[in-house]
């Protein structure tokens, strides 16, 4: 997960070059992330529609859709013109599809007991994964072909750790035929929904954040009065991203004692201040935005595994990966949005009023987080699972 990632955020972490190299607009800028989030939709569904989540062993799918990214992520060193590229960033984004939901179910075959802290680890290396581009932008000067090359290697990394490293679990879940019926029956479970509903209010949150802090630190550096700081605000923008990934640890920790439901709510009513507060900042001190923004990126993201760990336990086991792809299908459907608003926002009415409108997912999500841990309350938990609420 850590390796395979890497491609996802590979154009948003050098998105300055890229838009000089290829003439892009307003427009076809915000497309550079946006493709991925579309094409991580269209990937997703169509593995969802065929059962390939379930009729394929995760690591294996993982595999495939580790070099698949790889490889089309290397189609931006030929492409020319700005519609290739964007293209390209859609490709990656369906072949991305195959490595998070398949690694999602892969872990969990793993574990009865401890779940919650075992995704809680994957996704501390998907959230690594996710900050590696600004890594290598800043190893690299901000050559977007070097931040290609490195993160199409990484990709390929992923697929032979995939093949030939990793090992299928002792408690896989059984296969079964995807069918619509059947995941309409899955939705129309009231933990299921409510699960998705707080998911869907962190994905609002995460995605924009996660694809225009990068942007958002570069101009805060450049309004400072500072001499050019592309390199600095890359690193930034690593350290904020990846931080993420501690933050993943103590949520599954935290989970194993008091529940996935809790931490989820608890990661929102930190991080959803934060929004709130961090883009009203950009004119002041550096040292204050970079702490706002080290605490925001440590709890956007720890309630993402707790989603992923509740939907494992709450779900049908014969569509645990269909109901997992298709939650995360309808999750980055959501991000879609507002990653095309970010940007726009920001040219025309500042980064404070674009920040806020983040804030408003996990508010959603904490309404449905504490409906949640009404539901479960007195109810029996899955045997040896970690505590839901």
């Amino acid at each position: 997960m850590l390796l395979g990632m890497a491609t996802w955020f590979s154009a948003g972490a050098v998105v300055p070059q890229l838009v000089d190299e290829f003439s892009l607009g307003e427009s076809q800028t915000a497309w550079l992330t946006l493709g991925v989030q579309v094409g991580f939709v269209i990937g997703a569904l169509a593995l969802a529609i065929t059962s390939i989540a379930d009729r394929i062993r995760p690591r294996q799918l993982m595999a495939l859709g580790a070099a698949a990214a790889g490889l089309v992520n290397l189609l931006l060193l030929v492409a020319t013109e700005g519609w290739q590229v964007i293209a390209i960033r859609i490709l990656t984004g369906a072949c991305l599809a195959a490595v998070y939901p398949p690694a999602t179910k892969a872990i969990a075959t793993w574990y009865r007991t401890s779940r919650a802290f075992a995704i809680a680890v994957m996704l501390g290396a998907l959230t690594l994964g996710s900050a590696s581009p600004h890594l290598v932008a800043t190893a690299g000067g901000l050559s977007w072909t070097f931040v290609v090359w490195g993160t199409s290697t990484l990709s390929l990394l992923a697929c032979l750790v995939a093949a030939l490293v990793a090992k299928d679990g002792p408690y896989p879940f059984p296969l079964a035929e995807f069918s619509f019926t059947q995941a309409r029956q899955a939705f129309s479970s009231r933990a299921v929904l409510l699960t998705s509903v707080g998911y869907f209010g962190h994905m609002w949150e995460l995605y924009a954040m996660w694809s225009w802090f990068g942007l958002f630190i570069g101009t805060v550096l450049a309004s400072d009065g500072g001499p050019p700081a592309s390199r600095t605000a890359s690193f930034i923008a690593f350290l904020v991203i990846g931080i993420g990934a501690l933050g993943c640890l103590l949520g599954g920790w935290l989970a194993e004692r008091r529940g996935s439901a809790w931490v989820a709510s608890l990661s929102m009513w930190i991080s959803g201040p934060c929004a709130l507060l961090i883009g009203w900042l950009a004119d002041g001190p550096v040292w204050l935005v970079v702490a706002v923004a080290l605490v925001w990126g440590f709890w956007v993201i720890p309630d993402s595994p707790q989603f992923s760990a509740l939907i494992t336990q709450v779900a049908d086991q014969r569509y645990v990966g269909s109901t997992l792809t298709l939650q995360m299908a309808l999750g980055y459907v959501v991000t879609i949005p507002v990653v095309w608003l970010t940007p726009v926002l920001y040219l025309r009415v500042g980064w404070g009023w674009t920040f806020t409108l983040l804030a408003l997912g996990p508010l959603v999500g904490i309404v449905a987080m504490r409906a949640l841990q009404r539901e479960m309350a007195g109810q029996a938990e899955p045997s040896g699972a970690a505590p839901l609420a």
